[in-house]
């Protein structure tokens, strides 16, 4: 039986979703756009899912839309800045995932704005005195900055950013896809204007997503061709979807403390047996600072040797399922971005193993004597 340590990229459905999500698929699947009775039953659905949303985030239940995933709602917030809201200069790091960055700068590209990237140290920490210099010496700008790194598991200091920003009067975007359903997030708090989730990376379905749009702002749809969401996104709702989105942003709010602590312990160990097992081991970001990366991420350098290129084609045959990086650019033979934003040495194998609620230490046992051999062998 494979061993699932790629989390990051998509998560197991949870049982609990799936058995929520069965009686829309097969009994109540009228349109919710038909005003007959089928309709106004899955219409109901809908609401009640977006107000279970809603009060999660500690939002206003008409400040929730529903996407096809956390892409979309990225490209809705930076599109309708732009286009609705009069930003002409974006803030972003160059380690942001591609949902941000090739939005941005394809936006750059075709004129419409100029791009400012912020410094970042070595180990991938956002520099909040360049960050405040740029938010100084420009027009008022967006901010668009990542939660958690996808690859490497940074955490932003998410606050102290939303301070800044509201300072200089810049609207904050921040794509949250990877930290929605692992931490506590209070949109008013953070003094968001816009943030995004993806149900499936939180043991949800695939293909439903959502923005948090605030309401002392006003954007237009990306998408036309019907009256849904309230007209800010034409097509039919994905109401299986929606319910399944709301079902496990419920679940992972009431375990979170639980899961917190369990992933953290499974992280905490494998550092540990990579560590005392492999010499010459180290970690890309943060890793090893909990306060400072993502609890379910963790992003290992490998020593330099001649299975390199293979590392991660071995870990498949032995039934361990893992990444070099974001699954959106597993086809792109570059190598990782953000690997190459922070210097790391690209000569060695970098891997990253994502944690989830239903991995155990016995697992990471097994995928640590794996790599002992691959290691040992070719050493």
């Amino acid at each position: 039986m494979a061993i699932y340590l790629d989390n990051a990229a998509t998560t197991a459905l949870d049982p609990e979703v799936l058995n929520a999500m069965l009686p829309i698929m097969q009994e109540h699947y009228g349109n919710p756009s038909s005003i007959h009775a089928m309709g106004r039953k899955t219409r109901t659905a809908i609401e009640n899912s977006r107000k279970v949303i809603a009060k999660l985030l500690n939002a206003q239940v008409g400040e929730i839309f529903f996407t096809s995933g956390g892409t979309e709602a990225d490209n809705m917030a930076i599109q309708g800045s732009v286009f609705d809201l009069g930003i002409k200069h974006a803030i972003t790091s160059k380690i942001e995932h591609h949902a941000v960055l090739h939005t941005l700068e394809n936006l750059q590209e075709r004129g419409f704005i100029k791009l400012s990237l912020v410094n970042i140290s070595a180990n991938g920490r956002i520099d909040l005195a360049h960050l405040e210099e740029l938010l100084a010496t420009n027009e008022r700008s967006l901010v668009s900055l990542m939660h958690a790194n996808n690859e490497i598991g940074n955490l932003l200091p998410i606050l102290e950013v939303g301070n800044l920003c509201e300072k200089y009067n810049a609207l904050f975007h921040s794509d949250t896809v990877q930290t929605m359903g692992h931490y506590v997030h209070d949109v008013k708090a953070l003094k968001l204007h816009f943030c995004v989730g993806a149900a499936h990376k939180f043991h949800g379905p695939k293909g439903i997503g959502f923005i948090y749009l605030n309401s002392d702002i006003k954007i237009k749809p990306i998408i036309h061709g019907g009256s849904q969401e309230r007209n800010m996104r034409g097509g039919t709702e994905n109401v299986y979807g929606i319910i399944g989105l709301a079902k496990a942003l419920e679940i992972a709010y009431r375990d979170m403390a639980e899961h917190q602590n369990h992933i953290q312990d499974l992280k905490s160990y494998m550092i540990d047996k990579l560590v005392q097992n492999i010499p010459g081991i180290e970690f890309n970001g943060t890793a090893t600072v909990s306060e400072t990366s993502l609890y379910t991420v963790l992003n290992v350098r490998f020593p330099e040797t001649s299975i390199a290129e293979m590392l991660l084609f071995n870990l498949d045959i032995a039934g361990i399922c893992v990444s070099a990086g974001s699954a959106c650019t597993s086809g792109s033979n570059q190598g990782s971005h953000v690997l190459r934003g922070i210097g790391v040495d690209m000569n060695r194998p970098s891997i990253r193993f994502s944690f989830s609620k239903n991995n155990t230490k016995q697992e990471i046992d097994i995928v640590v004597q794996k790599l002992c051999e691959m290691f040992l062998v070719n050493s």
